[in-house]
């Protein structure tokens, strides 16, 4: 029988995990011109050194999840471990820049594995449900605890040492990862669920037969093409402009698949992603939330990092200095945002704290050419983590909240994709509004007050959802559930006076 000791050590070791696989996003963000300078790379050569690790990341987290859901969260852990330490072991002693490129993309492959894998471990470790969203309350804090500190640490580490010892923490991790794996729970794949009676018998979905869900290949392979077609296509807008072949090519294939993609999941008995998984209000709200607050934290660091050095001549170690403060900020709110949520409800706290981030990209979008720090860039960069805190720890209860057992991997890897994919889209489009403004400054105050709006309206959305009534419905794997979207919304198992996190039913 787990002990309570037992639990709270692996979900540090998961939870640190976690952290290390958004932290290796942004690792080489800052000392990128140096890598540039080393490899003589051109711009075109350090945009898909940049966008590397999150292109497969992303594209491949659906896939990550249905091998979850199949095969149990341990085994697949391990897997994407080894895959992540290898790879990252290759780009610490990459000869060369197409040694470092390809181990870049295969680390992202392995994150893809790992991120839904911990989850899973994650559920098995707290099978109570207000334990399971407490967890996930921590866990998306934690997520942009990770992409912080790899921004904070890489430009000191760069400038004392060398880059290439970047890649040591995510060697180290995966290390340990895979020494304590055996101490981890086993979850060997879903509980078979009661085989359907009545009229919808003959219409089930063959995974309700008490087996494993099919891989669904052809889903896997749209999905990732599609994903990372589409994902290259946005990073290289800001470079290339839309009306580039090198971007509208992609950028058209790309929706093409996906809606190839979409078609597909209708058709088949047991899909990827279940149509009606993305339609319940409050899953997609929260998405949308994890999107907007990954694109604006992302936007503040790409931004900032140019500004700074580009226009202000910092340093690396410099920059990396600059944003201290907002990784202290972020420390302490992610610490209250579990609690937070736990009290009061996901609903209210991801409201709030995207508020109050759009309320700190509003204050940066006062920059100016001779912006102090401590006035001009320091508010904001204070109110930014601390609202963004609020709104991935919230977010991440809703999106995750109410899923099914043997649908714990699909929601993980949809939660990481859209992490993933809200730097991805949100900067391009952000990008492409800062070059309409005359002037370089000009152009990045003009990106802060969109990414600023855009969270304040996610706000609103996400308040005018039910506070009562519990968490979206468990997605069940029978067809009438997968193929016309979800159960109806459970009531809630506790008086909304207690502001207690309400238990779902599975």
């Amino acid at each position: 029988m787990r002990t309570a000791r037992s639990s709270r050590s692996g979900f540090a070791l998961l939870g640190v995990v976690q952290a290390v696989l958004i932290s290796t996003i942004t690792i080489l963000t800052v000392p990128l011109p140096l890598v540039a300078r080393e490899f003589g790379l051109g711009p075109s050569g350090v945009l898909l050194l940049s966008a590397s690790y999150g292109l497969t990341f992303s594209s491949l987290l659906l896939l990550g999840g249905r091998l979850t859901d199949r095969h149990g969260g341990r085994p697949v852990l391990r897997w994407g471990l080894a895959l992540l330490g290898a790879a990252s072991v290759l780009c610490a002693l990459a000869p060369d820049y197409a040694v470092l490129l390809a181990s870049r993309f295969v680390q992202g492959a392995g994150a893809a594995l790992t991120a839904p894998a911990a989850v899973a471990v994650v559920r098995v470790l707290h099978p109570r449900p207000a334990d399971y969203r407490r967890a996930m309350a921590t866990w998306g804090g934690l997520s942009v605890l990770g992409a912080t500190v790899g921004s904070v640490v890489s430009g000191a580490v760069a400038a004392a040492v060398s880059w290439r010892w970047l890649f040591a923490v995510p060697v180290l991790v995966a290390l340990a990862g895979l020494a304590r794996s055996g101490a981890l729970p086993t979850a060997d794949g879903p509980a078979a669920p009661a085989p359907p009676t009545g009229p919808t018998a003959s219409t089930a979905s063959t995974a309700s037969a008490g087996r494993r869900p099919a891989l669904d290949l052809r889903g896997a392979v749209l999905a990732t093409a599609g994903v990372c077609a589409l994902s290259y296509a946005l990073v290289g807008s800001a470079e290339r402009g839309w009306s580039s072949p090198e971007v509208y090519g992609p950028l058209l294939a790309g929706t093409a698949l996906l809606v190839a993609f979409a078609a597909a999941e209708r058709r088949t008995a047991d899909p990827l992603l279940p149509p009606g998984f993305l339609a319940d209000r409050r899953r997609g709200t929260a998405l949308a939330a994890v999107m907007a607050t990954a694109a604006g934290t992302a936007l503040t660091f790409v931004l900032l990092s140019l500004y700074l050095q580009q226009l202000r001549g910092w340093s690396a170690a410099a920059t990396s200095a600059a944003f201290l403060p907002y990784a202290a900020v972020l420390l302490l709110a992610g610490r209250a945002a579990g609690t937070l949520t736990s009290r009061y409800g996901p609903v209210p706290v991801t409201a709030g704290g995207l508020a109050v981030a759009g309320a700190g990209l509003g204050l940066l979008a006062g920059l100016a050419p001779d912006s102090g720090y401590a006035t001009g860039l320091l508010p904001g960069l204070l109110l930014l983590p601390a609202g963004a805190a609020a709104a991935f720890a919230g977010a991440a209860v809703l999106a995750t909240g109410g899923v099914a057992p043997e649908r714990t991997g699909l929601a993980a890897g949809v939660f990481n994709t859209a992490m993933e994919l809200g730097p991805t889209t949100g900067l391009a489009a952000l990008m492409a509004l800062a070059a309409t403004r005359p002037t370089v400054v000009g152009g990045y105050a003009a990106a802060f007050a969109a990414a600023a709006t855009g969270l304040v309206l996610t706000a609103v959305a996400v308040a005018t959802l039910p506070r009562a009534g519990g968490p979206p419905a468990p997605m069940t794997t029978t067809a009438p559930a997968a193929m016309t979207g979800t159960a109806p919304i459970p009531s809630t198992t506790a008086p909304e006076r207690t502001h207690r996190i309400e238990e779902f039913t599975s």
